[in-house]
Protein backbone atom coordinates (compact mmCIF):
# COMPACT_ATOMS: atom_id res chain seq x y z
CA UNK A 1 0.00 0.00 0.00
CA UNK A 2 1.24 3.16 -0.38
CA UNK A 3 0.23 7.07 0.17
CA UNK A 4 -0.73 8.67 -2.93
CA UNK A 5 2.76 10.19 -4.92
CA UNK A 6 0.73 12.88 -6.23
CA UNK A 7 0.55 16.36 -4.07
CA UNK A 8 -1.67 16.57 -1.40
CA UNK A 9 -4.08 19.38 -0.51
CA UNK A 10 -4.86 20.52 3.14
CA UNK A 11 -7.45 23.70 3.76
CA UNK A 12 -6.74 25.44 6.74
CA UNK A 13 -9.26 24.57 9.18
CA UNK A 14 -8.89 24.35 13.12
CA UNK A 15 -9.99 21.16 13.20
CA UNK A 16 -7.31 18.08 11.81
CA UNK A 17 -7.78 14.31 11.17
CA UNK A 18 -5.86 13.24 13.59
CA UNK A 19 -8.77 11.66 15.34
CA UNK A 20 -9.41 9.69 12.40
CA UNK A 21 -8.15 6.79 10.36
CA UNK A 22 -5.86 9.23 7.43
CA UNK A 23 -3.48 10.32 9.68
CA UNK A 24 -2.01 14.15 9.65
CA UNK A 25 -2.74 15.76 6.89
CA UNK A 26 -0.03 16.86 4.42
CA UNK A 27 1.11 20.22 4.19
CA UNK A 28 -0.79 22.24 1.89
CA UNK A 29 0.22 22.91 -2.12
CA UNK A 30 -1.86 24.86 -3.46
CA UNK A 31 -5.81 24.95 -4.57
CA UNK A 32 -8.96 24.97 -2.31
CA UNK A 33 -10.84 21.56 -0.93
CA UNK A 34 -14.38 22.45 -0.87
CA UNK A 35 -16.77 24.54 1.83
CA UNK A 36 -19.52 21.95 2.39
CA UNK A 37 -22.22 23.55 4.89
CA UNK A 38 -21.42 22.13 8.36
CA UNK A 39 -24.90 21.68 10.27
CA UNK A 40 -25.54 23.71 13.51
CA UNK A 41 -24.76 20.80 15.51
CA UNK A 42 -21.12 20.25 14.29
CA UNK A 43 -17.95 22.49 14.87
CA UNK A 44 -18.82 25.58 12.67
CA UNK A 45 -15.26 24.84 11.22
CA UNK A 46 -15.12 21.76 8.87
CA UNK A 47 -11.56 19.88 8.82
CA UNK A 48 -10.66 19.35 5.01
CA UNK A 49 -7.80 17.16 3.16
CA UNK A 50 -7.85 16.23 0.28
CA UNK A 51 -5.36 14.26 -1.93
CA UNK A 52 -5.15 12.48 -5.67
CA UNK A 53 -5.72 8.97 -4.95
CA UNK A 54 -5.22 7.40 -8.60
CA UNK A 55 -4.11 9.43 -12.05
CA UNK A 56 -2.95 8.19 -15.63
CA UNK A 57 -6.70 6.65 -15.99
CA UNK A 58 -8.61 7.00 -19.43
CA UNK A 59 -12.07 8.89 -18.85
CA UNK A 60 -13.04 7.21 -15.61
CA UNK A 61 -16.63 7.37 -15.57
CA UNK A 62 -18.48 4.82 -12.88
CA UNK A 63 -17.26 4.85 -8.98
CA UNK A 64 -18.54 2.80 -6.19
CA UNK A 65 -16.63 0.73 -3.30
CA UNK A 66 -17.13 -3.42 -2.52
CA UNK A 67 -17.95 -3.79 1.08
CA UNK A 68 -13.94 -3.95 2.01
CA UNK A 69 -14.16 -0.16 0.76
CA UNK A 70 -12.05 -1.11 -2.54
CA UNK A 71 -13.03 1.27 -4.83
CA UNK A 72 -14.25 0.01 -8.41
CA UNK A 73 -14.02 2.97 -10.99
CA UNK A 74 -14.70 2.30 -15.18
CA UNK A 75 -12.53 3.45 -17.87
CA UNK A 76 -15.05 4.53 -20.58
CA UNK A 77 -13.45 3.85 -23.59
CA UNK A 78 -11.34 1.16 -22.88
CA UNK A 79 -13.83 -0.99 -20.95
CA UNK A 80 -11.86 -1.58 -18.03
CA UNK A 81 -13.09 -1.83 -14.38
CA UNK A 82 -10.32 -0.88 -12.26
CA UNK A 83 -9.77 -2.03 -8.38
CA UNK A 84 -7.97 0.81 -6.16
CA UNK A 85 -7.65 -1.11 -2.41
CA UNK A 86 -7.89 0.95 0.49
CA UNK A 87 -5.70 0.12 4.02
CA UNK A 88 -6.86 1.13 7.03
CA UNK A 89 -4.21 3.68 7.82
CA UNK A 90 -6.21 5.68 4.94
CA UNK A 91 -3.17 4.79 1.94
CA UNK A 92 -4.36 3.46 -1.53
CA UNK A 93 -3.18 0.80 -3.83
CA UNK A 94 -1.66 1.83 -7.04
CA UNK A 95 -5.24 0.94 -9.65
CA UNK A 96 -5.14 -2.78 -10.47
CA UNK A 97 -7.29 -4.32 -13.68
CA UNK A 98 -10.08 -6.07 -12.08
CA UNK A 99 -11.97 -7.14 -15.15
CA UNK A 100 -12.59 -5.57 -18.98
CA UNK A 101 -15.99 -5.61 -21.04
CA UNK A 102 -14.80 -7.11 -24.39
CA UNK A 103 -17.79 -5.45 -26.22
CA UNK A 104 -17.84 -1.45 -25.21
CA UNK A 105 -18.82 0.37 -28.19
CA UNK A 106 -17.08 4.00 -27.27
CA UNK A 107 -18.45 6.15 -29.84
CA UNK A 108 -19.37 9.58 -29.28
CA UNK A 109 -20.38 8.76 -25.23
CA UNK A 110 -21.15 5.70 -25.16
CA UNK A 111 -18.95 3.44 -23.11
CA UNK A 112 -18.56 1.78 -20.22
CA UNK A 113 -20.74 4.23 -18.36
CA UNK A 114 -22.24 3.22 -14.32
CA UNK A 115 -21.10 0.68 -12.13
CA UNK A 116 -23.19 -0.54 -8.91
CA UNK A 117 -22.29 -3.09 -6.50
CA UNK A 118 -24.46 -5.95 -5.50
CA UNK A 119 -25.43 -5.26 -2.10
CA UNK A 120 -25.04 -8.63 -1.77
CA UNK A 121 -21.55 -8.49 -2.95
CA UNK A 122 -19.81 -10.78 -0.33
CA UNK A 123 -22.55 -13.82 -1.53
CA UNK A 124 -22.64 -13.02 -5.34
CA UNK A 125 -19.69 -11.01 -5.96
CA UNK A 126 -21.37 -9.51 -8.43
CA UNK A 127 -21.05 -6.14 -10.32
CA UNK A 128 -23.82 -4.10 -12.26
CA UNK A 129 -22.52 -1.73 -15.17
CA UNK A 130 -24.36 0.08 -17.70
CA UNK A 131 -23.16 0.57 -21.08
CA UNK A 132 -23.36 0.98 -24.55
CA UNK A 133 -22.61 -1.73 -27.20
CA UNK A 134 -23.34 -1.54 -31.25
CA UNK A 135 -26.35 -2.24 -30.81
CA UNK A 136 -27.78 -0.62 -28.03
CA UNK A 137 -27.13 0.25 -23.98
CA UNK A 138 -27.75 -2.37 -21.59
CA UNK A 139 -27.11 -3.43 -17.78
CA UNK A 140 -25.34 -6.33 -17.06
CA UNK A 141 -24.23 -8.15 -14.07
CA UNK A 142 -20.57 -9.73 -13.93
CA UNK A 143 -19.44 -11.86 -11.33
CA UNK A 144 -15.70 -10.49 -10.61
CA UNK A 145 -14.61 -13.49 -8.78
CA UNK A 146 -15.59 -16.05 -11.58
CA UNK A 147 -14.29 -13.54 -14.36
CA UNK A 148 -17.03 -14.90 -16.90
CA UNK A 149 -19.01 -13.22 -19.49
CA UNK A 150 -21.48 -10.38 -18.78
CA UNK A 151 -25.09 -11.39 -17.77
CA UNK A 152 -27.48 -9.31 -19.90
CA UNK A 153 -29.88 -7.80 -17.15
CA UNK A 154 -32.39 -4.89 -19.70
CA UNK A 155 -31.01 -4.90 -23.02
CA UNK A 156 -32.68 -2.82 -25.72
CA UNK A 157 -31.64 0.40 -24.10
CA UNK A 158 -31.45 3.04 -27.09
CA UNK A 159 -28.05 3.98 -28.00
CA UNK A 160 -26.59 6.91 -30.33
CA UNK A 161 -23.03 8.83 -30.25
CA UNK A 162 -24.60 11.55 -27.97
CA UNK A 163 -27.04 11.36 -24.52
CA UNK A 164 -26.56 7.61 -23.77
CA UNK A 165 -27.36 8.68 -20.36
CA UNK A 166 -25.68 5.82 -18.31
CA UNK A 167 -26.50 6.49 -14.02
CA UNK A 168 -26.58 3.33 -12.59
CA UNK A 169 -27.32 2.60 -9.01
CA UNK A 170 -29.23 0.53 -6.25
CA UNK A 171 -31.43 2.29 -4.56
CA UNK A 172 -32.39 1.97 -0.63
CA UNK A 173 -35.22 0.01 -1.81
CA UNK A 174 -33.03 -2.35 -2.99
CA UNK A 175 -33.77 -1.78 -6.69
CA UNK A 176 -31.40 -1.31 -9.67
CA UNK A 177 -32.06 1.85 -10.85
CA UNK A 178 -30.96 3.48 -14.50
CA UNK A 179 -30.85 6.51 -16.39
CA UNK A 180 -31.41 6.20 -20.23
CA UNK A 181 -30.91 9.63 -22.80
CA UNK A 182 -32.93 9.81 -25.72
CA UNK A 183 -29.63 8.91 -27.59
CA UNK A 184 -29.89 11.26 -29.72
CA UNK A 185 -33.75 11.38 -30.72
CA UNK A 186 -35.74 14.21 -28.12
CA UNK A 187 -38.82 12.30 -29.52
CA UNK A 188 -38.59 9.25 -27.32
CA UNK A 189 -38.15 10.93 -24.12
CA UNK A 190 -42.51 11.51 -24.77
CA UNK A 191 -42.58 7.51 -26.21
CA UNK A 192 -44.32 5.61 -23.64
CA UNK A 193 -43.15 2.71 -25.91
CA UNK A 194 -39.43 3.56 -25.90
CA UNK A 195 -36.74 3.14 -22.92
CA UNK A 196 -35.32 6.01 -24.10
CA UNK A 197 -35.51 9.45 -22.10
CA UNK A 198 -36.23 7.70 -19.24
CA UNK A 199 -35.50 6.89 -15.62
CA UNK A 200 -35.71 3.24 -15.39
CA UNK A 201 -36.46 0.47 -11.65
CA UNK A 202 -36.19 -2.98 -12.01
CA UNK A 203 -34.95 -6.16 -10.21
CA UNK A 204 -31.67 -7.49 -10.88
CA UNK A 205 -33.23 -10.41 -13.13
CA UNK A 206 -34.13 -7.48 -15.24
CA UNK A 207 -37.89 -7.41 -14.55
CA UNK A 208 -39.78 -4.12 -13.44
CA UNK A 209 -40.21 -3.78 -9.91
CA UNK A 210 -44.41 -4.58 -8.75
CA UNK A 211 -44.87 -0.99 -7.55
CA UNK A 212 -43.28 0.54 -10.80
CA UNK A 213 -46.15 3.60 -12.02
CA UNK A 214 -46.78 0.61 -14.42
CA UNK A 215 -45.57 -3.23 -12.91
CA UNK A 216 -45.08 -4.04 -16.52
CA UNK A 217 -42.25 -1.46 -17.65
CA UNK A 218 -39.38 -0.39 -16.00
CA UNK A 219 -40.18 3.16 -16.94
CA UNK A 220 -40.55 5.04 -13.44
CA UNK A 221 -40.36 8.78 -15.04
CA UNK A 222 -40.32 9.96 -18.31
CA UNK A 223 -39.42 13.62 -20.18
CA UNK A 224 -35.72 13.43 -19.67
CA UNK A 225 -33.00 14.24 -22.12
CA UNK A 226 -29.62 12.86 -20.37
CA UNK A 227 -29.42 12.28 -16.90
CA UNK A 228 -26.06 11.09 -15.68
CA UNK A 229 -26.56 11.10 -11.75
CA UNK A 230 -28.86 9.77 -9.56
CA UNK A 231 -28.64 10.52 -5.49
CA UNK A 232 -31.46 9.32 -2.78
CA UNK A 233 -31.58 11.99 0.46
CA UNK A 234 -31.18 10.36 4.11
CA UNK A 235 -35.11 9.95 3.54
CA UNK A 236 -35.29 7.97 0.23
CA UNK A 237 -35.98 10.99 -1.77
CA UNK A 238 -34.35 10.56 -5.53
CA UNK A 239 -32.75 13.75 -7.36
CA UNK A 240 -31.34 13.62 -10.73
CA UNK A 241 -28.45 15.68 -12.44
CA UNK A 242 -29.48 15.90 -15.72
CA UNK A 243 -28.21 17.75 -18.66
CA UNK A 244 -30.08 20.32 -20.93
CA UNK A 245 -29.18 21.55 -24.71
CA UNK A 246 -29.48 25.15 -24.67
CA UNK A 247 -31.33 26.85 -21.98
CA UNK A 248 -30.90 25.19 -18.94
CA UNK A 249 -28.86 21.86 -17.60
CA UNK A 250 -31.06 20.47 -13.78
CA UNK A 251 -31.47 18.82 -11.02
CA UNK A 252 -35.10 17.10 -10.35
CA UNK A 253 -37.14 15.31 -8.02
CA UNK A 254 -37.90 12.49 -9.39
CA UNK A 255 -41.24 11.46 -8.63
CA UNK A 256 -43.46 7.98 -9.70
CA UNK A 257 -45.07 8.64 -13.23
CA UNK A 258 -43.82 11.79 -13.80
CA UNK A 259 -42.87 13.90 -16.79
CA UNK A 260 -40.25 16.25 -16.93
CA UNK A 261 -40.96 18.34 -20.23
CA UNK A 262 -38.10 17.32 -22.49
CA UNK A 263 -38.02 17.95 -25.26
CA UNK A 264 -41.52 20.15 -24.81
CA UNK A 265 -39.90 22.01 -22.19
CA UNK A 266 -36.46 22.71 -21.05
CA UNK A 267 -35.67 24.28 -17.37
CA UNK A 268 -38.60 26.18 -15.38
CA UNK A 269 -41.98 27.31 -17.31
CA UNK A 270 -43.19 23.93 -18.28
CA UNK A 271 -47.21 23.22 -18.07
CA UNK A 272 -49.28 22.08 -15.81
CA UNK A 273 -48.46 18.19 -16.51
CA UNK A 274 -44.89 18.46 -16.38
CA UNK A 275 -42.60 18.49 -13.24
CA UNK A 276 -39.97 22.05 -13.42
CA UNK A 277 -36.96 21.20 -12.00
CA UNK A 278 -35.77 22.04 -7.90
CA UNK A 279 -32.53 23.77 -9.56
CA UNK A 280 -31.26 24.90 -12.62
CA UNK A 281 -28.11 26.44 -14.26
CA UNK A 282 -26.47 27.76 -17.58
CA UNK A 283 -24.70 25.15 -19.19
CA UNK A 284 -21.55 26.59 -19.36
CA UNK A 285 -21.56 26.67 -15.65
CA UNK A 286 -23.00 22.99 -15.26
CA UNK A 287 -23.19 20.06 -17.58
CA UNK A 288 -23.67 18.36 -14.35
CA UNK A 289 -22.60 14.44 -14.21
CA UNK A 290 -22.63 12.51 -10.99
CA UNK A 291 -24.50 13.46 -7.51
CA UNK A 292 -24.30 12.30 -4.23
CA UNK A 293 -25.82 13.46 -0.75
CA UNK A 294 -23.83 14.22 2.54
CA UNK A 295 -26.67 14.39 4.90
CA UNK A 296 -29.41 16.85 3.48
CA UNK A 297 -26.48 18.26 0.63
CA UNK A 298 -25.93 17.46 -2.37
CA UNK A 299 -23.13 17.88 -4.38
CA UNK A 300 -22.89 17.50 -7.87
CA UNK A 301 -19.49 17.35 -9.65
CA UNK A 302 -19.63 19.16 -13.18
CA UNK A 303 -18.03 18.74 -16.80
CA UNK A 304 -18.38 22.08 -18.48
CA UNK A 305 -18.70 23.92 -15.56
CA UNK A 306 -15.57 22.38 -14.00
CA UNK A 307 -16.71 22.27 -10.63
CA UNK A 308 -18.83 21.11 -8.21
CA UNK A 309 -21.77 22.63 -7.06
CA UNK A 310 -23.32 22.37 -3.22
CA UNK A 311 -26.86 22.74 -2.72
CA UNK A 312 -28.65 22.58 0.74
CA UNK A 313 -32.32 21.57 0.93
CA UNK A 314 -34.19 21.44 3.95
CA UNK A 315 -37.24 19.14 5.24
CA UNK A 316 -39.45 18.61 2.37
CA UNK A 317 -37.40 19.00 -0.46
CA UNK A 318 -36.94 22.78 -0.83
CA UNK A 319 -34.18 24.50 -1.70
CA UNK A 320 -32.24 26.73 1.32
CA UNK A 321 -30.68 29.86 -0.40
CA UNK A 322 -28.59 29.67 -3.75
CA UNK A 323 -26.36 26.94 -5.14
CA UNK A 324 -22.48 27.49 -3.98
CA UNK A 325 -19.54 26.38 -6.19
CA UNK A 326 -16.50 24.65 -5.04
CA UNK A 327 -13.25 23.52 -7.09
CA UNK A 328 -13.82 26.22 -9.74
CA UNK A 329 -11.59 25.86 -12.35
CA UNK A 330 -8.88 23.75 -9.87
CA UNK A 331 -9.34 20.44 -11.67
CA UNK A 332 -10.83 21.08 -14.96
CA UNK A 333 -13.66 18.72 -15.74
CA UNK A 334 -15.44 16.79 -13.06
CA UNK A 335 -17.21 14.15 -13.69
CA UNK A 336 -18.23 11.20 -10.80
CA UNK A 337 -18.79 11.75 -6.83
CA UNK A 338 -19.51 9.49 -4.52
CA UNK A 339 -19.42 9.23 -0.44
CA UNK A 340 -16.74 6.45 0.14
CA UNK A 341 -17.09 3.74 3.11
CA UNK A 342 -14.03 6.08 4.39
CA UNK A 343 -16.25 8.92 4.90
CA UNK A 344 -14.58 10.74 2.05
CA UNK A 345 -15.92 12.53 -0.78
CA UNK A 346 -14.27 10.63 -4.20
CA UNK A 347 -14.40 12.63 -7.29
CA UNK A 348 -13.42 11.72 -10.94
CA UNK A 349 -11.81 13.82 -13.66
CA UNK A 350 -12.30 13.53 -17.03
CA UNK A 351 -10.02 15.59 -19.40
CA UNK A 352 -8.68 12.85 -21.74
CA UNK A 353 -12.07 12.89 -23.64
CA UNK A 354 -10.96 15.62 -25.69
CA UNK A 355 -13.42 18.25 -24.46
CA UNK A 356 -10.83 19.76 -21.86
CA UNK A 357 -9.94 22.43 -24.45
CA UNK A 358 -8.55 26.49 -24.04
CA UNK A 359 -11.76 27.84 -25.85
CA UNK A 360 -13.45 26.68 -22.33
CA UNK A 361 -10.85 27.74 -20.43
CA UNK A 362 -10.23 24.29 -19.83
CA UNK A 363 -6.29 22.71 -19.50
CA UNK A 364 -5.92 18.78 -18.58
CA UNK A 365 -3.04 17.88 -16.22
CA UNK A 366 -0.08 16.04 -17.09
CA UNK A 367 -1.40 13.16 -14.54
CA UNK A 368 -5.07 13.38 -15.80
CA UNK A 369 -7.36 11.40 -15.59
CA UNK A 370 -6.90 11.32 -11.45
CA UNK A 371 -9.17 10.21 -9.00
CA UNK A 372 -9.52 12.94 -5.77
CA UNK A 373 -10.93 12.46 -2.64
CA UNK A 374 -11.42 14.83 0.41
CA UNK A 375 -13.17 14.77 3.82
CA UNK A 376 -14.92 17.27 6.17
CA UNK A 377 -15.82 17.24 9.17
CA UNK A 378 -18.34 14.40 8.01
CA UNK A 379 -15.30 11.87 8.21
CA UNK A 380 -13.88 13.61 11.49
CA UNK A 381 -16.45 12.81 13.34
CA UNK A 382 -17.57 8.98 12.18
CA UNK A 383 -20.62 9.69 10.58
CA UNK A 384 -19.74 7.66 7.48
Amino acid sequence: MRRSTSAALAAAATLTLASCSFGEPPEPTGGQPPDLPTPSSRPQEPATYMDVVAEDLEIPWGLDFLPDGTALVGERDSGRILAIESSPDGSTASPEEAYVVEDVDPAGDGGLLGLAVSPEYDEDSTVYAYYTTEADNRVVAIDLEAGSEPEPVLTGIPAGTDRNGGALAFGPDGFLWAAAGDAGTAERAQDDRSLGGKILRFDTEGEPAEDNPDPESPVYSMGHRNVHGLAWTPDGDLYATEFGADLADEVNLIEPGANYGWPLYEGLGGAEDYRDPVATWEPFEASCGDAVFAEATLVTACLRGQRLWVIEFEAGGGVVGEPQPALAGQFGRLRSIAMGPDGMLWVTTSNRDDRCVAGRGCTAHESDDRILRFATAYAVEGRV
